[in-house]
């Protein structure tokens, strides 16, 4: 099959392209810069309709993960990378006849701040959903839904908390924040919180290009984890320990957490240029100190996936990969 993925010079884009590639299909990637996949690549902006329609062009699937994925930033360039972004991908695979497009999308399109508990891929929603990210997805997924038709058949899949080796967006960030002692736990860190390890996140997505067809799972939404909620500070524990570093214990209270996020979303507005996130947000304390985990029974069922690879073992790949490799 011919396949585009685009954002592969991301950790999960390019896993995914390098597994497609490594099945015998025929993979091109589009993202702004080299992924160094090794496949055959398509440089550029993914709001740019004539490159994107020159990326798709002979495809059968697109498997779209290109996104501004920063916890802040100015709305317009969320709003161009997500949104605009997808309106490209779509209306081109609509214009080259593309078959199937698996739209990555992220359960917190669906989360309005409350806790989600045992729950299954609830509607996107933008006017709910917290902060210029999951905003932006959300519109991003509706209208990538609102394409599904009997000649191109859309699947939104909702990968939750993506990490493994070699991860700078999560891992990374955890890892050099419990070094410099500057890793708090909010509240208790004792609410309950699915992540997904890379691999499986990656199996997932080769199910879906798949299983996605007019006859096959389509027109709807997909949230994929490991499906094994754990302790919000037993994970930073894990992936601080795995890294090496001395392990998070000073808590923080969510309430003076969160004023202290929207101080430093305030001042980091003041650094013009800055494309660093601030080191507290309202958006990752509230991540940090609200259960989210999800019901996996759809999921599993219409992907015929399951996670092959737990989340101990996982942990485990971590530690071996940071003592290979260091910082």
């Amino acid at each position: 099959m011919k396949v585009l993925v685009t954002g592969a010079s991301g950790m999960l884009g390019g896993a995914t392209a390098r597994a497609l590639a490594a099945r015998g299909d025929d993979v091109t990637v589009l993202q702004r810069r080299p992924s160094g996949s090794g496949l055959r690549e398509v440089l550029g902006d993914i709001a740019d309709l004539a490159l994107v329609r020159r990326a798709v062009q002979d495809q059968q699937a697109v498997v779209h993960l290109a996104a501004k994925v920063n916890v802040t930033g100015a709305e317009a360039d969320y709003r161009r990378a997500n949104v605009d972004g997808t309106r490209a991908v779509v209306r081109a695979c609509q214009e080259a006849g593309v078959e199937r497009l698996i739209n990555v999308s992220s359960p917190s399109v669906a989360h309005s701040g409350s806790s989600l508990v045992g729950v299954g891929a609830g509607p996107a929603d933008p006017s709910t959903a917290r902060g210029p990210y999951a905003r932006t997805k959300a519109e991003a997924e509706l209208l990538a839904l609102a394409a599904d038709s009997a000649t191109l058949a859309v699947l939104a899949v909702r990968p939750h908390i993506v990490w493994g080796p070699g991860d700078t967006q999560l891992v990374g960030r955890i890892v050099a924040r419990a070094r410099q002692r500057r890793l708090p736990l909010f509240g208790q860190a004792a609410v309950l919180v699915d992540t997904t390890y890379v691999a499986n996140a990656v199996d997932a997505l080769v199910a879906a290009v798949d299983r996605c067809t007019p006859d096959g799972v389509h027109g709807e939404a997909l949230v994929v984890s490991n499906g094994e909620p754990r302790p919000i500070g037993e994970i930073l524990t894990a992936m601080a320990r795995a890294g090496g570093a001395p392990l998070p214990t000073r808590h923080l209270p969510v309430g003076p957490a969160r004023l202290a996020g929207s101080l430093a979303e305030q001042l980091w507005k003041l650094r013009p240029g800055d494309d660093a996130d601030p080191p507290i947000t309202r958006f990752l304390v509230e991540q940090l100190s609200t259960a989210h985990w999800f019901d996996q029974r759809r999921t599993r069922q219409s992907l015929g996936w399951r996670p092959s690879i737990s989340l101990d073992e996982g942990f485990a790949e971590l530690t071996r990969w940071y003592a290979a490799n260091g910082s």
